[in-house]
């Protein structure tokens, strides 16, 4: 049997959310292995997401056999983001873990004033570790006012996942380590690295 043709890569309209939505939601709960219903519980926040500034989403789409034999696109990967603003509960809590660590204002100021946000990027199980997950980072950050891009993911012993591995060989460094932000007792890092990629 002919393997599968590789996902392609493209861009997710706010105003086509309600089609795409669900299924970028089921996916983020299978890649981070969380309990069914979790889904139910993001969309309200992804939703609300689509309508900051600078919003931008790619999705990976896959055409798959249906039982008939025809093929049908699948979404296998979504990553999206947004420009960071002090508005926002991420960027007070990534000030907060830096004053934590005694950076003064003005460097708080530059890391946290002026960058794109990679808010989820995520790779159906199903297809990880085969490039999906970097070929979407690059499409997101491709073309991005923004002098830099941060993000926030779980900590991990010897960052020994796909995500490390792809942010690490993306150029990513460390911004703020063993951080754990207000309602989740998980350590996360925050990484970050200058644009363009």
């Amino acid at each position: 049997m002919p393997s599968a043709p590789a996902p392609r890569i493209q861009r997710l309209s706010p105003q086509d959310a309600t089609l795409w939505l669900p299924a970028a939601l089921q996916i983020y709960v299978a890649a981070m292995d969380y309990p069914a219903g979790t889904e139910s519980h993001r969309m309200p926040m992804w939703r609300e997401h689509l309508n900051r500034p600078g919003y931008s989403a790619f999705g990976a789409v896959q055409p798959l056999p249906l039982p008939t034999g025809e093929l049908r696109d699948h979404l296998v990967g979504i990553a999206y983001g947004y420009s960071g603003s002090g508005d926002q509960w991420w960027n007070r809590q990534l000030r907060i873990g830096l004053r934590q660590r005694g950076l003064d204002q003005h460097r708080i100021d530059d890391l946290a004033g002026d960058y794109f946000e990679l808010t989820e990027l995520h790779v159906h199980p199903t297809v990880q570790g085969r490039g999906v997950g970097h070929a979407l980072l690059g499409a997101l950050l491709r073309d991005r006012p923004e002098p830099r891009v941060l993000l926030s993911t779980p900590e991990v012993p010897a960052e020994a996942n796909r995500a490390w591995k792809l942010y690490r060989r993306s150029g990513f460094s460390d911004v703020l380590r063993d951080f754990r932000f207000s309602g989740d007792p998980r350590p996360f890092a925050v990484l970050g690295r200058g644009l363009p990629l």
